[in-house]
């Protein structure tokens, strides 16, 4: 393993260690390489159950997880403590319950809700049970207005049991889509003209000697859970979830970073159960190694960010996920939030972000304000992964890294590097992939290559081609790549970086247009900070906002800088639009973690683009001579 280290030349850090510090590559077909850490993977679990009935045994009166208490007008109270002792007590009780009810991966769980402390017990239930569940995306529930997708879900799956946080919140959804012959679990609330469970009867089952069983008959192949995925090009497909997948990717994961395991994490983590980083890393590490995990019910959003920085203040996280866009938030607040920053700072290992790339700046002003604070800089760490690979496939193993940098295999994982239309694939092969998805042969079939890879569509470059140790950065989705009329080829992934960096903190995120034209668009969403150099005041429209002449001559030079770094057409932006319209998750256009889809967002705004390039939208914005 290395250490961080300082000289008088390089940035000071905040010790920690890198598992994965060499890799092995070897040349196969003209146009493939496959890469692997040289570090073995070994031995991991067969069970998630088992680290819960460990820890429940080795200390059973720490906080497995927590959750400010609900308060009307959505506010929140004090923290409600949930023990591990307490957490194996409910999950042998719904455990016990489920398998009263004879359900299995043929009738399995859906659960309808946000993070909390009984969505925890559900999912942990089903765990020591051995029964499949599906954590939903709340929103298709609560924003979507025609239920698409949750009926997709629910069509797909055949759930022998919907459990939902609350009847007030749910019902409309579960009465368009859940058919009579389904159970409903209700943590709070009732359902009008439905027979409902409630969640405490679950809980009070008295469980017996069959839970247990069922608990040692799970064996690695035994389905954990279904997980579906953003669905960008279509509806969204049923990611199969073995024990064997959650529990090797972990492992993986301890790996690659030993500092998951040096003490006892605690994460301060808002990141949705229904995604695979919230779900299965985060979650999973707390369970893993005895850890605690308060649930944030705050988000990186102007409405909801100011509840993060209350339990950041107060709460000090070992390490701490996010998305960029959180992070974002949580790097202004610090420059002038000094409590935020004592606590903040007091003991984080490392920060890590994932589902979109994090903007240089951002990561600049996080290293320059713990520089000032405590004299060191925190480790900034990323990786690659998907749905399908559990989640992690690499990690960064250096802290001289920059945005981009995805780093080395995590141990037991080969990595098949692809010449594909002047890219390079990166393809995945080992225990924390997929076997398919549910029900969906074809879509299985057409997942993976001849060899067992799995085709990710993510393409890769060497971060420095004479040290390959140091692994690969991104390079963008190759699907999302177009040719401009000239037949020149337009790299979206990195341009798209590059406009989000020059417009910090201005642009929130960015979707390229010009398939078959002359030139490269931009339709850019602007970000909350465009309001605060508006100059006007909190009442007034988004569209005033974005109309303004201090918004508009703000973007004019972001256009303008980028035009003068340009090289030629293809990283040239010559035409943009500011969007007023936020993306729509009914569209496919967004996910609730916020990460865009680029292709969803060209599909419904058709109209947009080509009134962009034909010059007929009004406002659009391009380079000065």
């Amino acid at each position: 393993m290395s250490e961080t280290t300082t000289s008088p030349t390089t940035p000071r850090y905040r010790p920690v260690n890198f598992g994965v510090t060499r890799v092995n590559v070897r040349e196969g077909a003209p146009g493939v390489r496959y890469l692997q850490a040289e570090l073995p993977l070994g031995a991991y679990a067969r069970r998630l159950s088992d680290f819960l009935v460990h820890w429940a045994e080795t200390t059973p009166e720490r906080s497995f997880m927590a959750r400010r208490a609900p308060l009307p007008e959505g506010k929140t109270g004090d923290w409600q403590h949930l023990s591990y002792a307490q957490a194996l007590e409910g999950a042998r009780s719904i455990g016990q319950a489920l398998l009263d009810r004879k359900l299995s991966a043929e009738r399995p769980v859906v659960i309808l809700s946000e993070n909390s402390l009984e969505h925890a017990l559900m999912a942990l239930g089903c765990i020591y049970a051995g029964v499949p569940y599906c954590p939903v995306s709340p929103a298709y529930a609560t924003v979507s207005q025609d239920y698409d997708k949750l009926r997709h879900v629910l069509d797909t799956l055949t759930p022998g049991l919907v459990f939902a946080a609350d009847g007030a919140r749910y019902g409309r959804a579960i009465a368009a889509t859940v058919g009579a012959d389904v159970d409903v679990v209700l943590a709070q609330g009732t359902l009008e003209g439905r027979t409902t469970t409630t969640f405490e009867t679950l809980r009070s089952t008295v469980a017996t000697d069959a839970v247990d069983a069922a608990m040692h008959a799970v064996r690695p192949d035994t389905i954990a859970k279904f997980l579906f995925t953003s669905g960008s090009t279509k509806m969204p497909k049923p990611v199969i979830n073995t024990q064997r997948m959650w529990c090797a990717n972990l492992q993986q994961i301890t790996l690659s970073l030993p500092v998951l395991a040096e003490t006892k994490p605690v994460l301060v983590d808002w990141l949705p159960w229904n995604h695979t980083f919230g779900g299965n890393h985060n979650f999973g590490l707390v369970l893993q190694h005895g850890g605690t995990l308060y649930i944030d019910d705050g988000k990186p959003t102007a409405a909801l960010i100011n509840e993060t920085l209350r339990n950041l203040r107060e709460i000090a996280p070992t390490i701490y996920f996010n998305v960029p866009t959180g992070f974002e938030m949580i790097a202004a607040a610090m420059k002038t939030d000094a409590q935020l920053r004592r606590t903040l700072l007091s003991r984080v290992r490392m920060f890590f972000y994932s589902g979109a790339g994090l903007a240089q700046p951002v990561w600049d002003s996080l290293h320059t304000t713990a520089e000032a604070d405590i004299g060191e800089r925190i480790v900034m760490a990323t990786g690659l992964g998907m749905t399908e690979s559990a989640p992690s496939a690499m990690f960064t193993n250096s802290p001289n890294v920059k945005a981009g940098d995805i780093g080395a295999p995590v141990p037991g994982m080969t990595l098949k590097l692809v010449d594909v239309d002047g890219k390079t694939e990166v393809r995945y092969r080992g225990p924390n992939v997929t076997p398919g998805y549910w029900r969906s042969e074809q879509a299985t079939r057409e997942a993976f290559d001849e060899e067992g890879y799995l085709c990710t569509g993510d393409a890769v470059q060497w971060i420095d081609p004479a040290d390959q140790h140091r692994g690969l950065k991104f390079d963008g989705r190759i699907a999302e790549d177009f040719k401009l009329a000239t037949g020149t080829f337009v790299s979206v992934g990195p341009m798209r970086g590059k406009v989000i960096v020059a417009g910090a903190p201005y642009v929130q995120d960015v979707v390229l247009t010009g398939l078959n034209m002359k030139e490269v668009g931009a339709l850019i969403f602007p970000s909350p900070a465009c309001r605060d150099v508006s100059g006007l005041g909190a009442d007034a429209s988004w569209d005033a906002v974005l109309a303004s002449a201090p918004v508009r001559q703000r973007m004019q030079a972001v256009i303008d800088e980028l035009a003068r770094q340009a090289t030629g057409s293809a990283n040239r932006i010559a035409r943009a639009l500011l969007l007023s319209e936020p993306p729509s998750i009914d569209k496919g256009e967004v996910t609730d973690k916020g990460s865009i889809n680029q292709r969803a967002v060209l599909k419904h705004r058709d109209a947009l683009v080509q009134a962009l390039h034909d010059d007929s939208a009004p406002d659009i914005i391009k380079p000065g001579p």
